[in-house]
């Protein structure tokens, strides 16, 4: 190993693994909190004085203050909205406060001003801390890399400075800068917080490595593969600002409720004004039932029902390996009533593996000694069923005997020359020689139980059949049967893969509706002929072949490690650590944030119902008016915080599996 991967020693072995970053928004970094701080400490002090019969001077100047620092922000606001046509509650807040101080209510309309500006600011908190528990989960990145100089030398740079071709030296311990491939050097990459692996990965060369992952004990010098701003971390950043910056349509629907709702109440405001003066009512007292009416009457808790709900269940789904694009993902995900999942990728891991060796009876080989023959033929082909043979001599330590004279055959198979004897590697329907009844039978045998059959010929003749298959995953019979549960229809499998292969698998997790042999639009137009019949289909796949069923579905998931970029992006959330479990998890979050928003919608009616009546039917005060109106609004906010919690997220696997 080069010098330069010897500059600094690794450091010892045992110890706890770096954590991540963790950034954490201070309270009175919110332009909010540092308002209603301002407002409550001067309210504070006007208090005591007016109480006291201080001079007026002194305390009207603080009161005044109060109003201003409190009230200026949601007034401004008030008035942008206002100048387009809009009709904010904000605004309506700040007049009321200035209708209670002109009747001579200064202290009223002070405490008004104060705990308005305290509910912003404990929403604006509550908004913060949502957000940082989503950037939590993508604050993984470093700041800095160790880039390799043409000379010889290395240079420390902005890790998104990197371009492709870059090549960086990611010494023990650090975290790696930017996506790539191993060109030099060895270690073990504990790449958790990108695929959930719990135990580190070996890398060596020619292995890809992860922005953000963290290296072991060895040295690496890595190749730039991806640009930092396509890298996956970034990636991810993407997703999560998108969710952070859409609204969900119930939202939508409740603030074009409001601005209709908004001046509905000013009318009726107006109208609590003028009757009690048709009826001869003084005209401060029938002022201060109006101000009260209108404060109570605000819908700012029924705005406030819909997003906190929604952007914890995104924030709790993100700490469980799995990114919800938007609110609106979110909403939909819990309205599905059916599902369609694709084989390869999703069901099954995607890569191919040796499950049998079959040695032919007069081969006088063994399972082990059949393999590395098959492997040593192999060993220079990239095709994906070579490297999972010899990926599988690897894991048993065989050691392959070097091979000479190597071709390869497109549909065909490999040819090399292995200790002197012609060995061929293929598919049995070109290789499979005439009247070879055996090696015939081992094919159909496995062929039968849905694996890919490989005949291994030695001078000519079968010495045996090697069995492939792509693994299925552990967790996606559990998945499948929480999925039929919350649906109420067993899932169906959507392949392009033949109907044998699908109804084989189908069969292992409890699938009886199979679509075999499906090219991407066919995928497409399935989707879409369910969602003509009403239904909501949830879709969940991880290829580009899947990418038009994806779009077309109610709702679609992508599986994120191995996913295709255009799954990824066409999918409306996807699961970055492709554990198949987290998607049942998340419709029954979905689900809850769902119950939760209309908790919070009966609550904020019942306070406004409540404290309406008490206004026009007996005499409400206006503090214990501001007081309920504010204290819903603070209590459909925490409310929706409850999906933070970490027993909202359940898991359908029993304890100690997946």
């Amino acid at each position: 190993m080069s010098s330069v991967l010897d500059q600094r020693p690794a450091p010892p072995a045992a110890g706890p693994r770096p954590a991540a970053p963790r950034r954490r928004t201070r309270v009175l970094a919110l332009p909010e909190a540092r308002w209603a701080l301002a407002s409550l400490v001067l309210f504070l002090l006007a208090l005591p004085l007016h109480l006291a019969g201080g001079p007026s001077w002194l305390w009207g100047a603080l009161f005044a203050a109060t109003y201003i620092t409190g009230g200026w922000e949601p007034g401004w606001e008030g008035l942008k909205a206002l100048k387009d046509k809009a009709l904010d509650v904000d605004l309506l807040m700040v007049v009321a406060a200035l209708g209670a101080a002109a009747l001579g209510q200064v202290l009223d309309g002070a405490l008004l001003i104060v705990i308005f500006a305290t509910s912003g600011a404990l929403e604006a908190v509550a908004t913060a801390r949502t957000a940082d528990s989503v950037r939590g989960l993508l604050d993984l990145a470093p700041t800095t890399a160790t880039r390799l100089l043409p000379g010889g030398g290395e240079e420390t740079v902005p890790a998104d400075s990197l371009a492709v071709g870059d090549t960086v030296l990611v010494r023990p311990g650090e975290r790696i800068g930017a996506d790539g491939q191993v060109i030099d050097g060895a270690s073990d990459v504990d790449q958790a917080t990108i695929t959930g692996e719990p135990l580190p990965a070996a890398k060596r060369a020619g292995d890809e490595v992860f922005a953000g992952t963290v290296n072991g004990t060895g040295a690496l010098r890595v190749r730039v593969e991806r640009d930092p701003s396509d890298s996956v971390i970034a990636r991810i950043v993407r997703m999560v600002e998108e969710a952070s910056e859409t609204k969900a349509p119930t939202q939508l629907f409740i603030e074009k409720i409001e601005q209709r709702y908004s001046i509905g109440m000013v009318v009726a405001t107006l109208a609590v004004f003028a009757a009690p003066l048709a009826f001869g009512a003084e005209l401060s007292s029938a002022l201060l039932r109006a101000m009260t009416f209108m404060i109570v009457a605000s819908p700012c808790a029924v705005v406030l029902s819909t997003m906190p709900p929604l952007l914890s269940a995104i924030a709790n789904a993100g700490r469980h390996g799995v990114l919800a694009k938007s609110a609106v993902v979110m909403e939909r995900l819990g309205q599905v009533d059916a599902a369609a999942l694709d084989k390869t990728g999703t069901l099954t891991e995607g890569t191919p593996r040796v499950t049998d060796t079959r040695p032919a009876p007069a081969s006088g080989l063994d399972g082990d000694e059949l393999l590395a023959l098959a492997a040593a033929a192999e060993h220079p082909s990239e095709h994906p069923v070579a490297r999972a043979v010899v990926a599988a001599a690897r894991e048993r330590g065989l050691t392959p005997a070097e091979a000479t004279g190597f071709t390869s055959e497109p549909g065909v198979g490999v040819t090399a020359t292995v200790g002197g004897r012609t060995v061929q590697v293929g598919a049995p329907t070109r290789l499979a020689t005439t009247g070879d009844e055996a090696s015939g039978n081992l094919v159909r045998a496995l062929e039968d139980r849905g694996r890919t059959a490989v005949l291994v010929l030695r001078d000519g003749a079968p010495v045996g059949v090697l069995g492939i298959s792509d693994r299925l995953r552990p967790d996606a019979r559990t998945t499948v049967a929480a999925l039929a549960a919350l649906t109420g229809r067993t899932p169906v499998l959507l392949t392009g893969d033949n109907e044998r292969a699908g109804r084989h698998l189908a069969a292992e997790v409890g699938i009886t509706d199979v679509r075999a042999g499906l090219l991407p639009q066919d995928k497409a137009a399935t989707v879409q002929g369910w969602e003509a019949e009403g239904r909501k289909v949830l879709v969940i796949g991880d290829g580009v072949n899947d990418a038009p069923a994806l779009a077309a579905a109610h709702t679609g998931i992508a599986m994120g490690k191995a996913g295709s970029d255009l799954a990824l992006e066409t999918a409306d959330a996807v699961v970055v650590r492709d554990e198949l479990a987290t998607i049942p998890a998340l419709v029954g979050l979905s689900r809850q944030a769902r119950r939760l928003v209309i908790q919070n919608l009966v609550i904020a009616g019942t306070f406004i119902t409540v404290l309406v009546a008490w206004d026009l039917i007996g005499t409400l005060p206006l503090p214990l008016g501001v007081a309920g109106h504010e204290g819903s609004t603070v209590l459909v906010a925490l409310n929706g915080l409850r999906l933070l919690r970490e027993r909202a997220w359940t898991n359908p696997l029993p304890k100690g599996t997946g």
